[in-house]
């Protein structure tokens, strides 16, 4: 099942009214709760910039292991929730099997989530930080409704190395820049290559330009000189090639 994001109901002509096929299809965006960690105002938000999406909050994970009134898209897990909900990884996965689950860390408790206890759950792909603007936020959020996965880049200052993997974001003044690869990438820039690796595991250029402290337009600039140096078409092309190169362990000798 292929999640779909705001823009592709409106490709398809399932828009606000619904034209063509009937009422709009919907999904549910379900956070499990007992502090009030997500705002009425950013719930709010939520369902005004993603019409299509429905939030249900609940205050245990015990409330949450039933069927809602759509298919859930995505799970937000208060961190003081995070025992409980791996505790109850199977019937969580087997109820809303095609959500993702994302550890919401509050203000007052950043990085209470070891990045290693993410890394290592069987439940948890994301985490969600509550310090941000909100258009960044709002970002993060679309990304994980199209099954995107999220790390905020502070959570990989102290990480351990065997911690890094697989995460989607990363500090990137923390980090050195990838090795140059073959698959004719040799000859994109250090900073080329850690923004094509950002385009690889699905981030958009609002997320890569806050994670580099860079504006948009500079994202798009590099990428516009990533595809002509690669000689592809768009930017999905030049993350295919990338990937490519991460296989056949270019990247990472």
């Amino acid at each position: 099942m292929v999640l779909l994001d705001g823009n592709d109901y409106a490709e398809a002509g399932l828009g606000v009214a619904g034209i063509r096929g009937g009422p709009e299809p919907q999904r549910v965006m379900l956070i499990m709760s007992d502090t009030g960690s997500v705002s009425p105002r950013l719930v709010d938000a939520v369902e005004r910039e993603f019409p299509w999406i429905l939030v249900e909050q609940v205050g245990s994970v015990a409330a949450a292991c039933r069927s809602f009134s759509h298919p859930v898209a995505l799970m937000l897990v208060d961190v003081g929730l995070m025992g409980e909900a791996e505790a109850a990884t199977a019937a969580l996965n087997r109820i809303h099997s095609h959500a993702l689950a994302a550890v919401i860390e509050p203000h007052e408790k950043q990085q209470a989530a070891s990045l290693s206890a993410i890394v290592d759950s069987p439940l948890f792909r994301s985490v969600l930080p509550m310090d941000m603007r909100l258009d960044i936020w709002l970002s993060i959020i679309r990304l994980m409704l199209c099954g995107g996965e999220y790390f905020p880049p502070g959570s990989m200052v102290n990480a351990r190395p065997a911690d890094v993997g697989p995460v989607l974001a990363y500090n990137a003044a923390a980090q050195p820049p990838p090795r140059k690869p073959e698959n004719g990438v040799s000859d994109l820039t250090a900073r080329e290559l850690q923004i094509l690796e950002m385009v690889s595991r699905g981030m958009q250029n609002k997320l890569i330009a806050a994670a580099f402290g860079l504006s948009e337009h500079t994202v798009k600039i590099h990428l516009h000189n990533i595809i002509r140096k690669l000689g592809v078409h768009n930017r999905t092309e030049a993350a295919a090639r990338f990937r490519t190169a991460r296989h056949s362990n270019a990247l990472f000798e």
